[in-house]
């Protein structure tokens, strides 16, 4: 049981903070509008990064199933939903989170699975 908090843990810390050196190396403000190079840069970026979180996370918590990653994928989605309803301005870095990053985590979980097989 630890250990599968403590794969969740590290899965969501690799996600933030990989997210906050993007933001903080890029000098833009995550919830103001952006060009949209950078915001496909932050698809890319995010993705890369959200898909290692997911690979992490499984390999941690050394499950043979996904559901380790769907907790990683519910805490993704809600801190990103709940900043949505919280933060005024663009919205397009929740909306990232929500519907790529945190699925992608799940992917990265996947194709750890998958390849032990």
């Amino acid at each position: 049981m630890i250990r599968q908090i403590l794969a969740v843990i590290a899965g969501y810390a690799i996600f933030v903070v990989t997210s906050l050196l993007l933001f903080q190396i890029s000098g833009v403000k995550p919830h103001s509008d952006a060009s949209g190079l950078f915001m496909v840069l932050t698809f890319v970026y995010g993705s890369v990064f959200s898909f290692l979180s997911g690979l992490v996370t499984q390999l941690i918590s050394r499950s043979r199933n996904l559901k380790i990653n769907y907790i990683l994928f519910v805490i993704i989605a809600g801190f990103a939903t709940f900043s949505l309803f919280k933060s005024s301005g663009s919205s397009w870095t929740q909306l990232l989170a929500i519907f790529v990053f945190a699925p992608v985590s799940v992917l990265g979980g996947y194709f750890l699975i998958k390849k032990k097989r």
